[in-house]
């Protein structure tokens, strides 16, 4: 039996992100994705013409039946598309944990699409507030660590999501300049930071637990935030430790986009 990863996402209709994107890198990592529906979107892999949530007791019903069934190995949730639907999957993430209390939950906090359609019909910051505290890994990119803590030093910000209860976050750099793109994990238990790592104490009451670097790949991409943390959630789900869980996604993720294929002028879609 493959271990399973209970998804919470929306219909992404191009096929580039959302429960397509994580029910493909999540089968990537050789485990099993249960998709939960969200939200309808109208898109294309370029923009979001429009979001449709799905009700909350459907959202809720569709878990259950699920969870009822299956052994959740791990969950990672995409956009909610309502304060409501947040609430219900809060909902059954506790329930869940009341089985198997260390159950890995990555939240990929996304705020907006890649040209800044709103996602949601509620504010998404607010709408996150209940998973924050449930999540084991966060996976923002630099703008929505921004948003969701009022911070512009990735320090500061990764300090502010774990006091709200975050346990990982892995801070992305593809929004950042330059040709790196680099990606900083921070943690409890943190050792001394390295030389090269974010300077003395800020670094170091944020709890930095390691950077990668990854070369900055030319052309932008449909989905690659919802890959990386599907892949993630797949590692966990296998039972693998965090620090090589996000090594072996973020290899995963960087093969995918430097393989990425065309559909249509824009945003090319990941090799998963």
């Amino acid at each position: 039996m493959r271990p399973c990863v209970l998804v919470f996402a929306g219909l992404d209709p191009s096929g580039g992100a959302g429960l397509s994107a994580d029910l493909q890198a999540v089968a990537g990592q050789r485990a099993h994705a249960l998709t939960v529906c969200t939200a309808l979107t109208v898109q294309d892999n370029d923009r979001v013409y429009g979001v449709q949530p799905v009700d909350a007791g459907m959202v809720l019903r569709q878990a259950q039946a699920l969870a009822g069934k299956c052994a959740i190995s791990a969950v990672k949730i995409g956009i909610t598309g309502s304060a409501a639907n947040a609430l219900a999957i809060a909902e059954v993430i506790m329930r869940l944990r009341e089985r198997r209390p260390d159950l890995p939950v990555v939240l990929d906090p996304v705020l907006a699409s890649g040209h800044g359609d709103v996602l949601s019909r509620d504010d998404a910051v607010r709408a996150l507030a209940p998973l924050l505290p449930l999540a084991t890994l966060i996976t923002p990119n630099g703008p929505e660590a921004q948003a969701l803590s009022d911070a512009t030093r990735p320090d500061a910000q990764a300090h502010a999501l774990r006091a709200r209860g975050c346990r990982h976050v892995l801070i992305t750099g593809g929004h950042a300049g330059g040709n790196d793109v680099l990606n900083r994990w921070y943690g409890p238990a943190a050792p001394p930071p390295p030389a090269t790592a974010l300077e003395g104490a800020d670094a170091q009451a944020a709890g930095l637990l390691g950077e990668w670097r990854w070369e900055r790949l030319a052309g932008e991409f449909h989905g690659s935030g919802c890959t990386l943390a599907a892949a993630i959630a797949g590692q966990l789900a296998l039972g693998v430790p965090t620090a090589v869980a996000l090594e072996n996604a973020q290899l995963y993720t960087y093969h995918a986009l430097r393989d990425a294929y065309a559909i249509a002028p824009g945003q090319r879609i990941p090799l998963r």
